[in-house]
């Protein structure tokens, strides 16, 4: 049960329809695994800390550099040369005494993903390449997890529920892995635009968490900075 300084904290959240007491324990009894430590990843990390997720799992083996700093918002100058998860856990653990943080020096793989993403409710995108997504997708299916998904490059990101209640999976909007695939994981980035996408992200973790109804399972929103344009496209399942 939430405790009187986590009904206080919390104070504002419960306010909301749809969460409440019972949204708000759901919340502190769920548990999401974060792969990646950078610019989705920790926006991510802080939002989910902040609204009360009572377990959070955060994979990455890189060091902070300088080069970060545009867009990781956990890390600062005195952060460069540390593990990620080092950094993300004390940043995390300051914000929040009251959730379990579980860093975890290492990248997903073919050898550690299944025992990972077995222990946690759900798998949150925070990598920047695709045969990671690809992973975390074929696990998830093969686990029965939901997949939040989000993407960026240059000024233009995606968000995206996958395998969630039998919507539709990361495949069915990228059924293999291609050389423009490949090409779209070394492009730049403005810096506001992971904390947007991430933002997204946690907000989709949230609902499914507390059972609420429109996720984005089974439509990929699509943001241009650039031009200041959000579109929605619907994606369906592609089944065997």
């Amino acid at each position: 049960m939430l405790t009187e300084l986590e009904k206080a904290r919390y104070a504002r959240q419960l306010q909301l329809d749809g969460i409440g007491l019972a949204g708000q324990q759901k919340l502190k009894e769920a548990s999401v695994l974060i792969v990646g430590a950078g610019g989705l990843g920790c926006p991510l990390a802080l939002y989910l800390a902040a609204a009360g997720v009572g377990k959070i799992g955060i994979i990455d083996n890189d060091r902070v550099s300088e080069s970060n700093l545009h867009r990781q918002i956990l890390y600062t100058m005195e952060d460069v040369g540390r593990y990620k998860v080092d950094a993300a856990l004390e940043r995390i653990q300051t914000l929040n005494p009251h959730i379990s943080i579980e860093p975890m020096i290492d990248r997903l793989s073919e050898e550690n993903a299944a025992r990972l993403i077995a222990e946690y409710d759900l798998v949150l995108d925070g990598c920047d390449n695709f045969a990671t997504r690809y992973l975390i997708n074929d696990v998830c299916v093969k686990l029965n997890k939901v997949y939040i998904y989000g993407s960026v490059a240059e000024f233009t990101g995606q968000v995206s529920v996958f395998n969630h209640q039998g919507g539709p999976t990361y495949r069915c909007l990228y059924p293999e892995e291609t050389s423009c695939n490949r090409q779209h994981d070394s492009l730049g980035v403005l810096g506001m635009l992971p904390g947007l996408i991430a933002m997204l992200q946690a907000t989709e973790t949230v609902k499914i968490i507390c059972d609420l109804d429109d996720s984005l399972s089974g439509v990929v929103l699509v943001v241009d900075l650039r031009i200041g344009r959000f579109d929605k496209f619907t994606l369906v399942r592609q089944r065997d």
